[in-house]
């Protein structure tokens, strides 16, 4: 049999006797090496032809799929043998593009393999109406499923929660609308531990109508950050009454001022009834004294008991009370309890009310701690001033609240101390940052986060007064926003 190499042929082809020697080649062959700069036509074959061609003709069979590179070119050669005239025939083919997307399928698939078997993430896919369709090894350890027992099965009978299928409806109108879904759930583990899972998703839509035709998500397991946050809104609870405590424990002479005075009142209008009730046989008149001296000690003896109750609100221990704040009424409460300080310290607190009556959501209790800290921030601020003016008169700390122009309400704190720079301004709020050398640097710290809580702001400005303004800035919340009181059981 004797081989043709036809120049119509569109590969190359070259006819090789039996020491691998080039005999004759066609039209792109010649074309294939002189294009790219070769030595020679050898210089197209696969550089162990010498072996080729022996096992062609000694297995009197074709060997197929034989690689050659060079320059940007692929080619798989083919060498057929020809017993009878010791001659073989290597017919090429361009291969570059084939063997490169096969390369790149391989390796896309390698590192496919390598995220999806090692991730700590679930990756699934699913039909439109939430059934699994393919899930990677993850799922075993955060669900307790292997991905082959998911395969068919919905979500909801997977995702096993009070809250879970409110949220897949949701999601589900939302990657039907917008494409992209994202839901916290807690879900049962097959072993009925309790997880919390984050979980995205993404639509897959056919090309034309824009259907959903497939969704991918990745879900991962926040169980444990779920439980550091709720562990730190504890800290931070218990942070906060061990606070007040202490702030308790620095106002206790005030505290003993408050009830000493109602209930000295008490004794005097008590003893005096009684001195004119003994005469009263003698002087019916003295029976009305008697009675305007009985409602006086009802009086003041209901004032007693608000001040028990405001103490103990101020120490109960529970979750955060949100409800309505009247401030004109919170900054005369906070005033009468920090009096009895000011007075000790020659300071004049100066209630300035806003018109009318502002309010606020907010806790009542953590609102009035962050008042009492800015305000003993004050005090100690004209106490510093005027330790360095010893002849200097009392000092005034003005304590008001407004609404500005942007619907905002406002408390403000100012004093006639000696003030902060620019600096010293930006870092007051840092925690464990102060100037005092038996502070602490957490009460503005706490105040602001406080302040924050409730949706405000804190910040602080130099004041004409030569001191600083201390603002809590509270935006205006919507008529929807205002929630009613929400308050637990004290645990005294």
């Amino acid at each position: 049999m004797s081989f043709s190499l036809p120049d119509a042929d569109p590969q190359p082809g070259l006819i090789l006797n039996h020491s691998a020697h080039v005999l004759r080649s066609n039209q792109a062959a010649d074309t294939l090496w002189v294009k790219n700069d070769l030595a020679g036509l050898s210089d197209l074959l696969p550089t162990n032809v010498q072996a080729l061609v022996n096992a062609a003709l000694q297995q009197a069979r074709a060997i197929e799929g034989v690689e050659t590179r060079f320059n940007s070119t692929i080619l798989l050669w083919t060498f057929i043998p020809s017993p009878q005239t010791c001659e073989v025939l290597a017919r090429g083919r361009d291969a570059t593009t084939d063997v490169l997307t096969h390369e790149q399928a391989t390796r896309s698939n390698r590192l496919y393999r390598v995220i999806t078997e090692n991730t700590t993430d679930l990756i699934s896919r699913h039909a439109p109406d939430g059934r699994f369709i393919d899930a990677t090894q993850a799922s075993w350890r955060l669900l307790g499923y292997w991905p082959e027992e998911l395969r068919g099965k919905l979500l909801e009978d997977i995702f096993r929660s009070d809250s879970a299928m409110q949220q897949l409806t949701e999601a589900r109108n939302r990657l039907r609308d917008d494409g992209y879904a994202t839901m916290t759930l807690d879900i049962a583990h097959r072993n009925g531990s309790k997880r919390w899972f984050e979980i995205a998703s993404r639509a897959i839509r056919e090309t034309y109508t824009g259907a959903v035709v497939e969704v991918v998500s990745v879900s991962r397991d926040i169980t444990a950050r779920v439980a550091s946050e709720d562990n730190n809104r504890r800290l931070a609870d218990e942070l906060a009454r061990t606070a007040r405590l202490a702030a308790l424990g620095e106002l206790a002479s005030s505290i003993a001022h408050e009830m000493n005075q109602p209930l000295a009142t008490i004794v005097n209008f008590a003893s005096a009834s009684q001195r004119y009730l003994k005469s009263a046989g003698a002087n019916p008149e003295h029976l009305e004294r008697v009675d305007d001296g009985l409602q006086k000690i009802i009086h003041h003896a209901n004032r007693a008991s608000e001040v028990i109750k405001h103490l103990r609100a101020f120490l109960r221990k529970g979750r955060k009370r949100t409800t309505t704040v009247l401030l004109n009424q919170t900054l005369t409460n906070v005033a009468r309890l920090c009096q009895w300080e000011a007075d000790k310290n020659n300071v004049d607190i100066v209630c300035a009310p806003a018109t009318g009556e502002p309010t606020i959501i907010a806790d009542p209790v953590l609102l009035e701690q962050v008042l009492i800290n800015l305000i003993r921030n004050g005090m100690e601020a004209n106490v510093e001033t005027r330790s360095t003016q010893p002849d200097s008169a009392g000092s005034r700390l003005v304590i008001s609240t407004s609404v500005n122009n942007k619907g905002e309400t406002l408390i403000d704190v100012t004093d006639e101390g000696p003030g902060l720079d620019e600096q010293e301004i930006r870092q007051m709020f840092q925690p464990f940052y102060t100037n005092k050398p038996l502070g602490l640097g957490l009460g503005l710290s706490m105040s602001r986060s406080i302040i924050e809580g409730f949706g405000g702001f804190l910040d602080a400005q130099p004041a004409s007064t030569g001191g600083l303004t201390l603002t809590c800035r509270f935006p205006t919340a919507p008529a929807n926003k205002r929630t009613p009181s929400i308050e637990t059981e004290p645990n005294e």
